[in-house]
């Protein structure tokens, strides 16, 4: 196992399983005694995940779903957790979107879909793990937002305010969970690509993102940003008198 879980136990789930970073986490993760939950939308490229990590040696169980039916995810969850209790989850499933062509703000229902699959699913399955995990007293999360979540990107509202949210529910989910054995770290990711070609500026290899975030959840970090020169730009956006910090993000062009 390309990383080593004796501090966490080797009962993890991923959603987002056939995404680029949820592939990459899930095929780091796999190794002989590892038993693994994988979430996805395409069961297509989640059966191939699974396929691959049971050529690890790891046990590798699949679920296809739109965790739009959130309902249905948390009693899916509870199932398995009840079953076989998860030392460590990885919450990777997350939507991108921006201004449609000619549009001036987000229509409603794209912000309902990117409201609801970047904050609420997220934060609803990792409250439900995180007090089974508290009253075993042991357990990590890992919560997936973005570097864009610092920013407020008018071309995508919704997904940097969803992000946003999402950051600040996993702070304070840190710290109600902190005394109780269980860590929660927040993964807040530039650009990243799954394949070796890069389109946007400063993309990086889903990998990359993968081998920190796998350190950085054992570590027990509150945070990680990856790269860490969006720590720099964060700054800068908290730091540049309003009216400069608003021509700067109007400036800005969809990636």
């Amino acid at each position: 196992m390309g990383q080593e879980l004796s501090c966490v136990g080797a009962r993890i789930f991923i959603s987002g399983a056939s995404g680029a970073l949820g592939r990459e986490l899930a095929m780091r993760l796999a190794g002989p005694g590892v038993r693994l939950s994988l979430w996805g939308r395409n069961p297509v490229h989640l059966g191939e995940v699974a396929s691959a990590c049971r050529s690890r040696g790891a046990e590798a169980e699949t679920r296809s779903l739109d965790l739009a039916g959130l309902d249905a995810a948390v009693a899916a969850l509870a199932e398995e957790d009840a079953a076989a209790p998860f030392d460590c989850a990885f919450l990777v499933a997350g939507q991108g979107d921006t201004l449609p062509c000619g549009a001036v703000v987000e229509p409603p229902e794209q912000v309902i879909r990117l409201s609801q699959t970047n904050f609420t699913a997220p934060a609803t399955l990792a409250a439900m793990l995180a007090e089974r995990m508290a009253e075993r007293g042991r357990g990590r999360i890992a919560l997936v937002g973005t570097a864009a979540a610092s920013h407020s990107l008018p071309f995508a509202a919704t997904y940097s305010g969803s992000k946003a949210g999402l950051a600040r529910y996993a702070d304070a989910l840190r710290l109600a969970v902190r005394d109780r054995g269980v860590s929660v770290t927040l993964v807040s990711p530039g650009f990243f690509a799954g394949g070796p070609t890069h389109a946007r500026p400063g993309e990086i290899p889903a990998g990359r993102v993968a081998d920190k975030m796998i350190a950085a959840v054992l570590a027990g970090r509150a945070e990680l940003v990856v790269p860490r020169r969006f720590l720099l730009l964060r700054w800068l956006d908290r730091l540049l008198p309003r009216p400069v910090r608003d021509r700067v993000l109007l400036s800005l062009r969809l990636p």
